[in-house]
């Protein structure tokens, strides 16, 4: 068998899911978000959770707003996160309102750089972008790896979030790609590593 050749193979999947999400009828895809939305709200992880650190969601990726705003009805908090200038890392900064926003890296909403940052992951729940997922938690992120650095040294629980025509048997992975814990859809939750 021919080695595969995984940055053509991730950025091949990228661009199949990208051109199937930009073609998703609005209202259903709306029905999708709300679907996602509760089954994270259903995560026996969420419960306990103190902190929710999640992306805000662009309009192709699962919309995280919901989610977002069910955490601050919980009485939980909630941290976002912000690319740190020159580099390929970032990191959670805790926010209460989205009015703080504003378009960062990327074109990304981002808290402002001076807003607390999170430091200590007891109780942190993390919900990690993808455009698919497996069913050993393995993504295909969009290809920076902020997400697979920051992981390295997470050491809450991960859960990746996406519609259910996303979730894969299996895919291959490069040796810095990181697994998340659960992954959720509007289908279902799916555990993938103790």
């Amino acid at each position: 068998m021919r080695p595969i050749d995984i940055r053509k193979y991730k950025q091949e999947l990228r661009l199949r899911c990208r051109a199937t999400r930009e073609g998703m009828d609005k209202e259903q895809k709306a029905v999708l978000d709300s679907a996602v939305a509760e089954n994270v709200r259903r995560l026996k992880e969420y419960r306990p959770a103190k902190t929710i650190l999640i992306y805000v969601s662009t309009p192709i990726e699962v919309d995280t707003k919901r989610i977002i705003e069910n955490a601050w009805a919980d009485g939980k908090r909630v941290a976002v996160p912000r690319c740190i200038p020159d580099s390929r890392d970032m990191e959670f900064h805790y926010i209460d309102s989205f009015d703080c926003l504003s378009p960062g890296t990327f074109s990304v909403p981002e808290p402002p750089a001076d807003s607390p940052i999170v430091t200590d992951f007891s109780g942190c729940l993390m919900i990690v972008p993808g455009m698919q997922f497996d069913m050993n938690g393995y993504r295909i992120g969009y290809g920076k790896g902020y997400y697979d650095r920051y992981m390295v040294r997470f050491t809450g629980r991960a859960a990746g979030i996406c519609y259910s025509a996303e979730l894969k048997p299996f895919m291959y992975h490069g040796r810095y790609d990181r697994p998340v814990d659960i992954v959720v859809t509007d289908k279902k939750i799916k555990t993938c590593r103790a």
